[in-house]
């Protein structure tokens, strides 16, 4: 009854997911291309193992064989081989479900050389996803050699298919995974739903192995932001009728909330479920407070370590093992356990309860009820747990053009640009290319070389744009040098377009053609002017004793420049004279007015007035003294006749004679005159 019991709680870990959760089948497109009849795109369900080309697409042509046509045999039995010769086309075997396996009819194809496999479904209803089959009941080994991509088709289209093939027609398929998974931005968003438990047989060493060999890239990837990934662990709840039985309680923690099944399916031996629970609570944790101080990748480190160092076999599957590691890493134990909390309490735990929350599926993704599974941008990803696949599949994950340097790794994709160019502009002189190389193909864009912005179609046409842009190959224009001349079609401060220089003429791009000036008459027309042809200009001169002024396009006379020189001197010279002359006689004008005006004052006070009745004649005499600024004090010392004044200085003496108050006459006498004193 005991063992009964434990068979139906491990059952219920086991299908409580399937049977009450919503498994998303995960789809791609199939496309048939030829016959007409069956051309359209159809929905096929990507099986759970191999590689899908994820972000890719593979063209072959349908085969349905027939011996073995539900491959559960080697075809090599049946002499059997779908490999193609050189220039062929790949092969897609149509196998029947039923009697073997998914995985084995994938696996017989791949050896017998198939490019992939089409499985069509033998009843109508929706599609399901093939997945791999429980290792304890089937030879597993070779389930992570699968390769090949494989799908599940409507039995409908199988069996129109097969109906095609029948009459002779060729039946070629597109198989199409570029919208297989969401790509909408610069970064893709990825959980691994994955589980500390080491004693899963093939399914948990593969999954340790991937954690392994996945680690650097996804370490890389998370540190340059590129990625944000969160791991996950699934969980089950005891049923209420068994929460106090002794299976409930060994695989489970907090009173039945979250159980996981017994390692080994043997309650008597080995670690319990809850053990495992723990374990996983643990690494939740971890991740929990590394992600709290900035160092979420430190996940990989501890799963990675732990695997290695603490493994059920070696009974090291313990906390004190775990603590060993976490402290390793720099990382405090006490944060880990105060989140891990009381496993024995009668109540929530809110690591565990949100872990829960969140194998339920939302939007697209559908729950999550298989181990492991990865999420990729909120697609759970089908297909081998290999790094390379899967890694495959994350980089078709990024927006085009914004995938990082790995996915374009030749182990990841394949360089369309290497080939032609791939088709896109390309200037071999400057080694600058248009095309540029995705995950998913290749796009046609023009580039920027340099900080020099390029603008066109790329497929046809590039040119060079804005400032600097003739640094870059000289901006796609014509650049030329002779006789240590160079000229550039190009100009800085022009965004775009090749203008030939002046002196030059043609399209500014290919060839600029030297202009002859000379010859053409469009410089030294004068008739005295020689003009002589030179590359990108031209020299004009003049014969004989003449000078060429290039201003007004003329000839003239060296001498006549010479003379015309000195009369304009000359000139120069004559005007200031002329206006010294002017200036000094206005001078003189002026002193004499002056002169005259003191004289009459001081005369004024020594003349006799009418009511005086002064002598009718009487005489003074004026001395004018040339230049003395005391000039007027001899002239009063001298009508005073008080002055014993020498003949120095004098420039004339002048009689003044008075009648009536009023002057008379004046008589000028010789400055040698022997009367002068009278």
């Amino acid at each position: 009854m005991r063992g009964k019991l434990g068979l139906l709680v491990c059952l219920w870990f086991l299908l409580y997911g399937s049977c009450l959760g919503r498994f998303v089948v995960e789809k791609n497109s199939l496309k048939v291309t030829s016959p007409g009849s069956l051309k359209d795109v159809y929905e096929c369900a990507i099986g759970n193992f191999g590689v899908p080309q994820y972000g890719g697409t593979m063209v072959g042509t349908v085969l349905y064989p027939k011996a073995n046509q539900k491959a559960c045999k080697s075809f090599e039995d049946v002499e059997i081989s779908f490999k193609t010769k050189p220039g062929g086309m790949p092969i897609f075997v149509l196998a029947d479900r039923g009697d073997c396996y998914f995985t084995l009819k994938a696996w017989n194809a791949q050896n017998a050389g198939a490019a992939a496999i089409l499985v069509a479904d033998d009843r109508i209803e929706p599609l399901i996803t093939m997945d791999t089959p429980e290792e304890e009941n089937a030879q597993a080994d070779y389930l992570q050699n699968i390769t090949i991509p494989s799908a599940l088709i409507s039995k409908a289209l199988g069996d129109n298919i097969k109906k095609e093939l029948s009459k002779g027609e060729m039946v070629n398929i597109n198989l199409d995974w570029r919208e297989a998974l969401p790509h909408p931005d610069e970064r893709v968003e990825y959980e691994f739903w994955t589980n500390s438990n080491d004693e899963c047989g093939p399914k948990c060493e593969s999954q340790i192995e991937f954690v392994k060999n996945f680690k650097g890239a996804a370490q890389i990837l998370e540190q340059k932001g590129y990625t944000q990934f969160t791991p996950h662990y699934i969980t089950w709840y005891c049923p209420d009728a068994f929460i106090l039985s002794k299976q409930c309680k060994s695989q489970c923690i907090n009173h039945g909330r979250y159980c996981a099944p017994d390692p080994e399916q043997d309650f008597s031996k080995g670690y319990d479920g809850k053990d495992v629970v723990v374990q996983n609570l643990r690494q939740a944790c971890f991740f929990k407070i590394a992600n709290e101080s900035g160092k979420p990748w430190l996940w990989w480190d501890y799963v990675t370590d732990f695997a290695i160092r603490c493994p059920m076999k070696e009974k090291k599957y313990t906390k004190d093992c775990a603590d060993q590691v976490i402290h390793s890493l720099g990382v405090d134990v006490k944060k880990i356990d105060k989140c891990i909390g009381d496993t024995e309490a009668d109540s929530d735990n809110p690591v565990l309860k949100a872990e829960q929350e969140s194998q339920i599926g939302k939007g697209s993704r559908g729950d999550v009820t298989i181990l492991p599974t990865l999420v990729i941008n909120n697609r759970q990803y089908r297909g081998k747990l290999d790094k390379g696949a899967v890694l495959k599949a994350m980089c078709s994950g990024f927006e085009e053009t914004t995938e990082p340097a790995i996915c374009l790794t030749e182990d990841i994709e394949t360089n369309e640009c290497m080939e032609n160019n791939g088709g896109c502009w390309h200037d071999k002189a400057a080694n600058i290319t248009a095309c540029r190389d995705t995950f998913r193909g290749k796009v046609c864009e023009c580039p920027i070389v340099q900080g020099v912005k390029f603008v066109g179609d790329g497929y046809t046409h590039c040119e060079a744009s804005g400032v600097l842009r003739c640094e870059i190959n000289n901006g796609g224009c014509w650049k030329g040098t002779q006789d240590g001349r160079t000229y550039s079609a190009c100009i800085d401060d022009h965004t775009k377009g090749c203008n030939c220089p002046p002196g030059f003429k043609g399209d500014g791009v290919k060839n600029c053609e030297d202009i002859d000036e000379c010859k053409e008459k469009l410089a030294c027309q004068c008739p005295e002017c020689k003009c002589k042809n030179t590359w990108g200009s031209y020299e004009c001169g003049c014969g004989g004793n003449l000078l060429y002024m290039h201003e007004h396009d003329t000839c003239i006379s060296k001498d006549v420049n010479t003379k015309f020189s000195w009369g304009f001197v000359w000139a120069i010279i004559l005007g200031l004279a002329v206006s010294g002359v002017a200036g000094y006689a206005l001078y003189k004008y002026r002193i004499r007015r002056y002169m005259d005006s003191e004289i009459r004052a001081i005369m004024a006070q020594y003349m006799p007035l009418d009511n005086q009745g002064e002598p009718e004649a009487s005489y003074g005499m004026l001395v004018v003294f040339s230049g003395d600024a005391n000039f007027v004090v001899g002239i009063k010392a001298l009508l005073d006749k008080n002055c014993e004044c020498g003949r120095d200085g004098f420039a004339a003496i002048y009689r003044i004679e008075h009648q009536d108050g009023r002057i008379a006459a004046i008589k000028k006498f010789d400055i040698s005159s022997t009367d002068m004193f009278y």
